[in-house]
This record gives C-alpha cells, structure tokens and sequence, in this order.
C-alpha cells in the first residue's frame, strides 16, 4: 500500500454521494475514478467530486493505479460486481449485504482470501464515536455482565421518500435485509456471533405506491415481507429481540438498549456515526404504587465523526499495517447468514441455527483515530 491509496468507485446512485464526500477528504485515499451503467451520471459524481476520470465499471476495474474498489450498485449485483474486482486484483468495500446467498457470498470470500486480498463490508456506522463509545462503556463493565437487548426500526416505508424505492421491496432489501445489518452488526460487535434465530413475518400489502418523484402514482410489487420480528441467542449466551418495519404509523427509528445486572445502556441509532448515549442504573427495592422516574446518566463520547467510507479507510490502514480490519467480510457474511435464516424462519423453518461464526471478536477502534491524518 502505497500513500494515498488509489480508489475506484462502481455505483454513482444517492449513496455516492456521501462516500465520495468523505473519502475525497480523508489524505490516506485518493480517488481516482466512478463508474457507472450510466456513464453520464458517473461523470457528472466525478466531476461534482474533483475526481479526475469517469466511465463505466469495467473502466474502474482497468484503472491501473486503482487498489481498491468501492462497490455502491444494488444488492442483486454486489456480488458479482465484488468478484470481479477480485479478479482484477483489487480489494473491496461493498455496501450491505454482502450478497444475497451463503453460496455465491462464501465463494467470493474464499476466491479473496486464495488471491491474499481484502473485502470489507458495511455498515461502517460500528466504526463511528457513538456506537465506539457506548461499547468502550460496556467492555469497561459500565453496565456490568451483559445479559439482553432490544431493537427496534420502524417505519412507513422508504416508498413514501425515495423516488425509485423498488429495489428497497425487492429479494435483497426489505427492512430486514435493508435495515437489519446495522442493529444485526452492532449487536455482533457486542456479543458475538450468533448461533440461532427465530422469527415472523408479513407482507400486508402485495403492492405499493411510489409518492415522490417523476415515477409519483406508480404501482409497483413487493417481494418480501415488510415487517418481520426476531429472537436472536448469542454463542456467549446473551439473547436479543429486534423489529424492522415499513409498516408503522409510528416512526421510531435506532431503538438499541442492552441491558446488564449493573444497569442498562442506551446505544446511538446504529444507521448513523454519532448520538446520544445513557445509562440507567437499577432502582433496588421498588413499592407497588411507587415507580420513580429514572435518571438517564450521559455517557461521554470520544471521537471524530465523519460518515460512510470510514470503513474503507479502516481497511486501508489495517492493510498497511498488517491488523484485522473491522468491518470484515467475514462479520458481513455472518450478518448475512443471520438475516437469511430469519428469513428461512419466517417462512415456517422454526428456530434455525447458524452455521456460521466469527474467528475473532470484533475490533474497538482506537480512540485517538484520526481519519483526516496523514498515516500512510
């Protein structure tokens, strides 16, 4: 690895934006390229980003000086588009999921790891102050032995912003497979692996209508379910219960609490890289007809916020010096099989075990990281 690290970028949609936002700031990166089925919009991200060329996702692959490939396409496509980059010689940083199934994703990790190449995977959100901070605090015993938590997303659904939310209904997405990998990761950051899963589902409506945008009125099909509800017991022995939604009346988003013998802990939303984080210490002896209120004690946090790419400049770093990496493909295939035996389970497998594992716990970063220093 050289300084900066060449990068390309394949998938010039909404999400590029913010990935091209940070890693043209962050001085151990230098990007290099977008690319895109649609060429006019690459060109238009690159030029938008000071990126010095454009073209399609061939043309990245090409792209000599290019170590890295950031792969932003949908999710139908993420692994194929991953294991080109491999064959190509680059390492990877995908977006969630990792893929759609154990087969073609477990292959894909193994061609990586045969060529002595890296995939990272997001969420990278694990990777922000907030979700850091409020782990230090747990790893420290600030709420003694873990024993459970709770998570929550819920929503109307993505159909009422986005103006092309179909992927978002579509095999790969729902709010599971959308939204499950962030509180999934993070709860495996805390935990560990998980090693079974039981879960419902439903799909209330076979159809849905886009609200916004030049496609406003649309009818379009739902694949998936759109609310499912999961029990997850840990190898470690703690347990968890999470919902995911696009059919809420209630908007309530980053609900994630764990809750040990010394007190309970209110973590920041796991979509995002900074917020608030409390504990609640026990009340000790409690009266039938008194409930007093309980003080919610902040949590100070430590570090620098930035967004989406600080995995990828993790994994930079972790090349040059020879560490793990956090967010690894190995904890994106594990989520993954996580959320695929919900799925399985949903459709009436019962409690499902999972077959995979993590060889590792999950890295802390360091507190003192600093993604807009020059280390390379």
């Amino acid at each position: 690895m050289s300084a900066p690290v060449g990068v390309g970028i394949i998938g010039a949609g909404v999400i590029s934006d913010t990935y091209l936002a940070n890693l043209t700031s962050f001085p151990d990166v230098a990007v290099l390229i977008v690319g895109d089925l649609v060429a006019e919009r690459a060109r238009a991200q690159a030029e938008q980003y000071g990126v010095p060329a454009w073209g399609t996702a061939d043309d990245v692959l090409a792209h000599p000086d290019v170590q890295i490939v950031v792969n932003l396409t949908i999710p139908a496509v993420h692994v194929e588009v991953s294991a080109a980059a491999i064959a190509a010689g680059k390492h990877v940083w995908t977006e969630k999921p990792l893929g759609l199934d154990r087969e073609s994703t477990a292959h894909l990790l193994r061609d990586a790891e045969a060529a002595g190449l890296r995939i990272g995977s997001a969420p990278d959100t694990l990777l922000g102050p907030g979700f850091q901070s409020a782990k230090r605090a747990i790893l420290e015993g600030a709420i003694g032995e873990t024993l459970f938590a709770q998570a929550a997303f819920q929503t109307q659904g993505p159909d009422l912003w986005h103006p092309g939310p179909q992927f978002l209904f579509a095999r790969g997405a729902g709010p599971l497979l959308d939204m499950g990998p962030y509180y999934v990761s993070a709860l495996v950051s805390l935990f560990g692996p998980v090693d079974g899963v039981a879960a419902i589902g439903s799909r209330p409506r076979a159809q849905r209508r886009i609200h916004t945008g030049p496609a406003a009125g649309d009818l379009f099909d739902v694949e998936v379910d759109t609310t499912v509800q999961l029990v997850l017991s840990f190898e470690s022995g703690q347990q968890a219960q999470a919902l995911f939604s696009f059919d809420s009346a209630l908007e309530r988003a980053g609900v994630l609490e764990v809750h040990g013998t010394r007190g309970s802990l209110f973590l920041p939303d796991p979509n995002h890289f900074r917020g608030e984080i409390s504990r609640i210490e026990p009340l000790g002896v409690l009266l039938d007809d008194v409930r007093p209120e309980q003080e919610r004690i902040p949590v100070a946090q430590e570090g620098v916020v930035v967004g989406r790419g600080l995995g990828l400049l993790d994994m930079v770093r972790a090349i040059a010096e020879d560490r793990p990496h956090v967010a690894t493909g190995e904890l994106g295939y594990h989520v993954l099989d996580v959320l695929l035996s919900a799925e399985e389970s949903a459709a009436g497998a019962g409690f499902v075990a999972v077959e995979s594992t993590l060889a590792a716990p999950v890295p802390v970063v360091p507190r003192d990281m600093d993604p807009f220093a020059r280390t390379l």
